[in-house]
């Protein structure tokens, strides 16, 4: 017997979520856009400030935490101590010097748009950082992954993104306020005694279980789940956020034999959930606002997206790469990033952004995702590509 499910019920809101996320991401392949864009777009029509199909936002958030959680920790799985200090080698000037430099241009720009002088530093934070998962998405599956360019953009990424991760934990600090100076020992105190414990956890326990019973993929799929969560809920009740628990989990886990057996094995589940991370993003913007933010949001983007091609290739000829491919990274590298997104989302929850700034910078970001899609589409290799020759390339 057939049984009526309620129009609020967690169930019809996974229908309509991927369901609808199926079709409106068919739309943007053929246009030739990020997935991801769909995703926030459908957030937006059928949330709370759309047609409200959607009323418990709170729910999707929840769940959608769940995703940011496994990005982090695929992207510690990423990470290799060794791998580290190539890295570090390789592009941490250039790193840390666009990072100044686009941390500078939207303050600057925040300021003269009239935000105030906090909105503008968090604002300033949020366009340091280009899009992991546009970057390396639209990164050709032929040659270029293993070509030089391939490489400086991967490097930067993972640089960018361990940027964010600190300032997460800059923005969990401020979240204290009188708390502030016991949250700094515990993150000098307890931050090393997390790392510790999992390196020597994994060392001792996790490697030797992997390793023994390495045949049964549905165990070590299982056994990665419960550390990634385990480690998670250790930092939160260490006083730290889930999101670094899950990754010095992933780090301490990089190093193992079949870390990328792991790390491919969990894609599927961490795209599960970011699908609803990107809805939660679109579900949770006041469509109410849209004319008061549209000027800035689009001044931010525009800027930001010239701005980075160009500082991008002055630094990188500096370290004595060549002209075009400065450009090229810059243009790759030219949005936001879902790190803004989440770095936005956190300091609204923490209350140290005001609501018109964090969906100014949130528009911005949806608009440089398109943009940027697009334009690297039009003139780059991607899986995409407009023509046969660039597929080819």
């Amino acid at each position: 017997m057939l049984e009526y499910v309620p129009t609020d019920s967690v169930l019809f809101s996974i229908f309509l979520i991927f369901t609808g996320a199926a079709v409106l991401a068919t739309v943007a392949l053929y246009l030739r856009q990020a997935m991801l864009i769909a995703y926030i777009v459908l957030g937006a029509a059928l949330g709370p400030y759309g047609f409200a199909l959607i009323s418990d936002a709170k729910l999707i958030q929840d769940i959608a935490h769940v995703g940011i959680i496994f990005l982090l920790f695929l992207l510690g799985l990423n990470l290799a101590p060794r791998k580290l200090i190539i890295l570090f080698k390789k592009t941490l000037v250039v790193t840390l010097v666009s990072a100044i430099m686009f941390a500078l241009t939207g303050y600057l720009l925040a300021r003269l748009l009239g935000f105030g002088n906090q909105d503008a530093v968090i604002i300033g934070v949020a366009c340091v950082f280009s899009s992991t998962i546009i970057g390396l998405k639209l990164l050709p599956t032929t040659v270029l992954h293993h070509k030089h360019t391939g490489e400086v953009i991967v490097s930067v990424l993972l640089l960018q993104d361990l940027i964010a991760i600190g300032a997460l934990l800059v923005f969990e600090g401020l979240d204290q306020n009188s708390q502030a100076v016991t949250y700094i020992a515990v993150l000098v105190a307890g931050l090393p005694l997390l790392c510790l414990f999992a390196y020597f956890f994994e060392r001792w326990v996790l490697r030797r279980l992997l390793l023994q019973f390495d045949r049964i993929q549905e165990y070590i799929f299982l056994v990665s789940i419960g550390w990634c969560l385990g480690m998670a809920q250790l930092a939160f009740s260490a006083g730290f956020s889930y999101e670094i628990g899950a990754f010095i989990g992933g780090v301490a886990l990089a190093s193992s034999p079949i870390a990328y057996f792991i790390s491919d094995s969990l894609r599927p589940l961490r795209d599960f959930f970011l699908v609803m991370f990107f809805f939660a993003v679109g579900a949770g913007f006041n469509l109410a606002n849209f004319s008061s933010i549209l000027f800035p949001a689009v001044v931010l983007c525009t800027v930001l997206m010239c701005i980075k091609p160009l500082v991008f290739k002055f630094v990188l000829i500096r370290v004595s790469e060549s002209p075009h491919l400065g450009w090229e990274t810059g243009i790759r590298l030219g949005q936001l990033s879902e790190f803004s997104l989440l770095l936005i989302v956190v300091a609204l929850s923490s209350g140290l952004i005001s609501s018109q700034a964090a969906d100014a910078i949130q528009l911005a970001t949806i608009f440089s995702f398109a943009v940027s899609s697009c334009w690297i589409v039009l003139r780059y290799p991607t899986p995409i590509a407009v023509s046969d020759k660039l597929r080819r390339d």
